[in-house]
């Protein structure tokens, strides 16, 4: 019997945060055929800040790797809420991962693979996905992440 990606995340030790609607005139998540497009999520922590900080001067690739694999549980949190449960996901298109970095880091994949290896680990081969992972001069609310995914649904 294959395990389910919530018995994954549980036995994992990680729970899938709560959603939080958008405050501005955009959406979480939509529709368009079989897929599914999340807009951007970032390293939100229970109390509702960010981890925020510049990756290359006062953050590390290893903590930006995990602000990454946390954004990654927000993408899930935001796919379940919308799905119901995460076994309808068929495939994991595409995420475009962006990193609030210094001019001169240049190690951005590194820490995109942190939301990458999560989403593998979760739902296995499914989790595999096409890939984009950039360095910006800035993010809202100086966050050291976002990421936004394309996910194929089914039934």
């Amino acid at each position: 019997m294959t395990e389910l990606p919530e018995e994954r995340l549980a036995a994992m030790g990680l729970e899938l945060p709560t959603t939080v609607p958008p405050q501005f005139s955009y959406i979480s998540t939509r529709f368009v055929g079989d897929l599914l497009y999340i807009s951007g999520q970032g390293p939100r922590e229970p109390n509702g800040s960010y981890r925020a900080g510049k990756v290359g001067s006062d953050v590390s690739v290893e903590q930006a790797y995990a602000d990454a694999r946390l954004t990654g549980l927000h993408l899930l949190a935001v796919a379940k809420e919308s799905l119901g449960k995460l076994s309808r996901v068929k495939a994991v298109v595409k995420v475009f991962g962006m990193v609030n970095a210094t001019a001169d880091f240049d190690r951005h994949p590194q820490v995109i693979n942190g939301c990458s290896d999560l989403l593998v680990e979760v739902l296995g081969e499914p989790g595999r996905h096409a890939r984009s992972a950039v360095g910006v001069g800035s993010l809202p609310q100086g966050m050291t992440v976002e990421i936004e995914a394309i996910l194929q649904v089914g039934p």
